[in-house]
């Protein structure tokens, strides 16, 4: 029986130690430094209320990946979504990502207009500003784009961001269909409990080890040490941060956490029927503002909104900055044969969400499956 190691507990992990379970000849161990598997989609309790670390729909247009969840997790539509954001100063909520019908209403919508005309375009845009300004103009960009990625970076100039192609909201504004991410399958647990199952589930018969961290890596001979015990795999799939993996002898990954408020109001909804985000593109501190009880049909007279303000605290968002992509690089590049990084900490790419997680555990125990190939898993599945 060969053997695998399995570094992080989240989707990514969770799936990749289930890919190579049913395979029927891995001895799969699985590491997770928290009390629990899940990550931020696991679900607890709070007045009464379900709610994941951030909102958690499963969204994509992967059929495969949706049939591997729904298999597991029944999943129910919530393909009738929709996003808005504040605008302080218009003082007006429009559709998110922003649509050709909002700025007809907007009251410079004329300025706007000719603004857009005389944009520049994209093509010679080095980072994020000129990306928007080249596209939409300095003012719907100063409006709705400037101060979010601003708060949302934690940085005081959006020239610093110098990848942008990560963008679901594309280059040009919306038309057509209201829906955000129209053309994908959204969905969400009909569980009470949401993924949890699927957490369960996948690692039923995997040696899992809450509460644990690996004290000393030897990646290139496929060697880690476990409470003092020197132990040595066929494989090693990690899905933590990568420079952790090699003591950080290049530097220190930078990422963006969150700090996330749970707010309980004393009526049975708060936001408009079918908006389940709430995003602020101002000077607040926060980011988006979330009513889960649109996301899990929980049936109350109160109702739990999630508040998320961006810090340090934690690494949920890999920075979407070249120099830090490319020292990424530069740790991917000390992983030999048969060590693997996926997921959105493992891959460095901030544009991951579930169902790409998933994704890159299929296609990194098909390899597997096959004989094994070089690290790193396709780059197509990153999203960049």
């Amino acid at each position: 029986m060969k053997k695998a190691l399995v570094i992080g507990g989240g989707a990514a992990g969770c799936t990749a130690a289930h890919q190579l379970m049913l395979q029927g000849s891995w001895d799969v161990t699985l590491v997770e430094g928290s009390s629990f598997l899940g990550a931020g989609v696991r679900t607890f309790w709070y007045g009464g209320h379900p709610y994941t670390f951030g909102p958690r729909h499963f969204l994509t247009q992967n059929k495969r990946v949706y049939d591997y969840m729904n298999a597991i997790c029944p999943l129910r539509s919530c393909a009738d979504h929709q996003f808005i954001t504040y605008v302080e100063r218009d003082n007006a909520f429009y559709n998110y990502p922003i649509h050709e019908d909002d700025i007809s209403q907007m009251p410079d919508n004329d300025l706007i207009a000719a603004e857009r005309k005389a944009a520049v375009g994209v093509a010679n845009a080095k980072n994020l500003e000129e990306y928007w300004i080249g596209s939409v103009g300095q003012r719907l960009y100063d409006k709705v784009i400037d101060k979010y990625n601003k708060k949302m970076w934690l940085v005081d100039d959006n020239k610093r961001i110098d990848t942008f192609n990560w963008s679901p909201k594309g280059v040009t504004i919306k038309s057509g269909p209201r829906a955000a991410w129209n053309t994908a399958m959204s969905a969400y647990p009909y569980a009470p409990d949401g993924y949890n199952r699927f957490f369960d589930v996948t690692v039923e018969d995997v040696n899992v080890l809450l509460n644990t961290r690996i004290k000393r890596f030897d990646i290139q001979n496929r060697t880690v040490w476990i409470k003092d015990e020197k132990l040595s795999y066929d494989i090693i799939i990690n899905t933590i941060s990568p420079d952790e993996l090699f003591e950080q002898c290049y530097g220190e990954l930078a990422y963006i956490g969150r700090d996330f408020h749970k707010i309980v109001f004393p009526t049975e909804n708060v936001f408009p029927e079918h908006v389940y985000f709430l995003y602020y593109a101002n000077d607040e501190k926060f980011t988006r503002l979330v009513e889960y009880k649109k996301l899990t049909h929980h049936k109350s007279p109160t109702t739990l909104v999630g508040m998320e303000i961006p810090s340090l605290n934690g690494k949920h968002y890999p920075l979407p900055f070249l120099s830090e992509q490319e020292l990424a690089r530069k740790y991917f590049d000390l992983m030999p044969d048969n060590v693997y990084s996926i997921g959105r900490a493992g891959s460095y790419r901030y544009g991951l969400d579930i169902d790409d997680c998933i994704e890159q555990a299929m296609i990194m125990a098909q390899q597997v499956k096959e004989g094994g190939r070089d690290y790193p898993v396709p780059m197509e599945i990153w999203r960049v």
